[in-house]
């Protein structure tokens, strides 16, 4: 059951930022919405308000593309010099680190997730994620080539090179789950490469975004490079399909991601998309069992299975299913439930009462389905559900087919290794996999052949900004992280001279 704990003190830092009107980040300047309008963003574990926020839509939208479009053209920010630029992006990972716990506390409150999570996860990889691609500006590179240029005269020379160049403006909407960590992946390479960047943070979760804006404009960000427009759908639709905006990048459910593509036709913007999920999560004979388990709770648990990649189809040799399934169900019963400010917690509240009613639909149709709740099944208090996971399940069952985005997991049995690669792979997704087992020939053997853009081999969540992240199939289009964002970010032009 959950637990009440009295929010802590905040820092007064903290309180100050709670306090103080919230506003959007255009040109610059902080700015209410041109409507005037606002809406409440609250803690989930309590119900309390803990900011009101500007509601923007479309004509602020309009202003924030006017003002990167601006920056873009009309400035030196595009040829700022390598060194600088990486200075700049460093010095923007050193003031997040400066204020670590603030920003955690901040994704604690809004998202719901633990607050050790936040702190040791969240705020350290955003942090990491700026200083990463703070040394890549020196290392943007062409490529020099040796055309035949066939229809010139045979004594004729020619000079000819590529160049990476930045897109232009950039449209950035994230989602609620890791919203810090989620606007570092999409502003980090776009000023690496020289863009120009709107934010749209999700409606649920905007505060970190708004205090990471504060750090950006201390950092020197010039003015008009990264806007940040916090609203509803509205203003993300109004992102997706203005006809100014070079470049769209959006990580959140499929369904949108395909009206965001339909958005971006209407001048053939460039559209990068990281999407859903329903990751497998392998367990073979020979694992070593009680890291399996660790590891099959964690894939599914984590920021209480708010995450695209969780690990909710748990698939487990025949030979120890009930082994693991005995030891699976005792330690996720012991799980403690309770709000983010809890250092015991494990399971925290889901971000809104949308995605509650969300989950607890899934769990009642996988219980009217005939699957059986190996442990859990209920909705708990507030915005509170139960760890679940279900046995006794078929292919066509929502609940293994379907991103539930909450706690809970299915148990598969499975004979063989074709059988359960096959098993695997029959998903309209492929964001991502894991698989348990001591047998290195069979680990690269089976990685290669799931159709997943992350296999992770006796670990889970994975994740690191070197590491390219994105999916197969409906998982998404590109890839965040690593060298792969540069490329995202960057476009190529061929430049020929005739000596």
């Amino acid at each position: 059951m959950t637990t009440t704990v009295e929010s802590p003190a905040r820092s007064p830092r903290l309180q100050e930022f709670l306090a103080q009107p919230q506003k959007i980040l255009i040109d610059g300047q902080w700015t209410d919405a041109g409507s005037g309008e606002t809406f409440t963003t609250y803690d989930p574990a309590t119900g309390e308000a803990l900011a009101t926020v500007p509601r923007g839509a479309a004509e602020d939208i309009d202003r924030a593309v006017s003002a990167a479009r601006r920056a873009f053209d009309t400035t030196d920010w595009a040829r700022w010099r390598p060194a600088r630029r990486e200075n700049l992006l460093w010095k923007i990972s050193e003031l997040i680190l400066s204020r670590a716990d603030d920003f955690a506390e901040l994704e604690s409150l809004d998202n719901g997730k633990p607050l050790g999570i936040a702190a040791a996860f969240d705020v350290r990889s955003s942090a990491d994620c700026f200083r990463y691609y703070a040394g890549w500006p020196s290392k943007i590179q062409g490529s020099v080539n040796n055309p035949s240029m066939l229809l010139a005269p045979e004594d004729a020379e020619f000079h000819s090179f590529t160049r990476r160049e930045p897109v232009g403006v950039c449209g950035q909407i994230i989602p609620w789950n890791f919203p810090l960590l989620m606007a570092a992946w999409k502003i980090a390479p776009a000023l690496a490469t020289g863009n120009t960047v709107v934010l749209k943070p999700a409606e649920q979760t905007p505060l970190t975004a708004l205090l990471l804006g504060q750090i950006l404009v201390e950092a020197g960000v010039p003015d008009g490079v990264v806007n940040i427009v916090t609203g509803h759908g509205e203003a993300g639709a109004a992102l997706s399909e203005h006809s100014d905006v070079d470049k769209v990048a959006f990580t959140g459910s499929t369904e949108v991601g395909k009206r965001i593509v339909a958005a971006s036709a209407g001048n053939l913007k460039k559209v990068s998309l990281e999407l859903g999920g329903k990751s497998p999560n392998i367990v073979f004979a020979d694992a070593d069992i009680d890291s399996a388990v660790g590891g099959v709770i964690q894939g599914f648990t984590l920021n209480s299975g708010q995450a695209c990649e969780a690990g909710t189809r748990v698939y487990v040799h025949e030979s120890i299913y009930d082994k693991f399934n005995a030891a699976l169900a005792e330690q996720v019963k012991a799980l403690a439930v309770g709000p983010g400010n809890d250092p015991e917690s494990v399971i925290t509240p889901l971000v809104s009462q949308e995605q509650l009613d969300r989950v607890v639909g899934y769990l009642e149709a996988g219980k009217q389905a005939g699957a059986v709740a190996l442990v859990g099944g209920n909705r708990d208090t507030g915005y509170f559900v139960e760890p679940t996971v279900f046995t006794g399940t078929s292919e066509d069952m929502s609940i293994v087919q379907e991103e539930i985005f909450g706690p809970v997991a299915v148990s598969i049995p499975f004979s063989g290794d074709d059988e359960v690669i096959a098993a695997a792979n029959r998903s309209e997704y492929g964001l991502a996999a894991g698989l348990w087992t001591q047998d290195l020939s069979r680990a690269h053997r089976v990685a290669s052949r799931l159709n997943a853009g992350s296999v992770w081999v006796n670990t889970y969540h994975a994740l690191d900004s070197a590491l390219p992240f994105g999916g197969f199939h409906q998982s998404g289009w590109g890839r965040e992280l690593g060298p792969e964002s540069i490329e995202l970010y960057t476009q190529v032009k061929s430049v020929t001279i005739a000596i």
